[in-house]
């Protein structure tokens, strides 16, 4: 019996579920933020369409090396929506810092995400809608500005336009901390699907902001409606 036991555990590591696979590293769109009591962790992804059997694999703690494979473990965390869907977030209650992957497959590949450092101990997401502003002279071309909170280590920002459904209307990154809707002058990243819809006048919006690191935690959580 014990021997059943730990062929069943080992089989949940990451390293047995890519074992005879094809695997393509670094490409899942993934990052990680606490919330605002620092309890729970939601672990942001991108399921590009086609995309299935998506999965959660987690260390222990960070002292794991974060690119050895077999030190991550499957978990079943619940997965809700964001956006309606466009994107999804893990919830997890980690009870100490870790290394993260997220997996999924795709045409016959299996795909995996860089690994996530949380840091809701050491380093909590901060929530400041106050830290963007939104210029909206121009109705259709909002420009949105923004500044860091406390950590200076941001790499990459995130920032999401949506109507008041919560329909995202566009996803895009940048290095610089300003976008301008819908001009991808300065976009480093476009997860946008489809074209985006022309802005109207007096109809109510959302922007949303991810200041994201290196290691992919999100330092800064931005939203405003405008």
């Amino acid at each position: 019996m014990a021997c059943s036991e730990d062929a069943i555990e080992e089989n949940r590591s990451l390293q047995a579920v890519i074992e005879n696979e094809e695997v393509v590293i670094d490409n899942v769109i993934a990052c990680a933020a606490s919330n605002e009591d620092s309890s729970v962790v939601s672990v942001f992804v991108y399921p590009r369409d086609g995309a299935t059997n998506i999965r959660y694999f987690e260390t222990e703690d960070t002292a794991t090396d974060k690119n050895n494979f077999s030190a991550y473990s499957l978990v079943e965390p619940p997965v809700l929506d964001v956006f309606n869907g466009y994107l999804l977030k893990f919830e997890v209650r980690p009870s100490q810092e870790k290394w993260v992957i997220v997996s999924f497959e795709e045409e016959g590949k299996v795909h995996l995400s860089n690994p996530i450092r949380l840091k809701q101990q050491s380093k909590p997401t901060e929530y400041l809608p106050q830290n963007v502003m939104v210029n909206t002279e121009m109705v259709s071309m909002p420009l949105f500005n923004w500044q860091d909170g406390s950590f200076d280590d941001t790499k990459i920002y995130f920032h999401v336009v949506s109507d008041v459904r919560n329909n995202l209307l566009s996803g895009t990154y940048t290095f610089e901390k300003q976008f301008q809707y819908y001009k991808l002058d300065n976009v480093v990243l476009n997860i946008t699907e489809e074209v985006p819809p022309i802005l109207q006048e007096d109809v109510a919006y959302n922007f949303t902001l991810l200041a994201v690191s290196e290691d992919n935690w999100v330092n800064l959580f931005s939203e405003i409606s405008f």
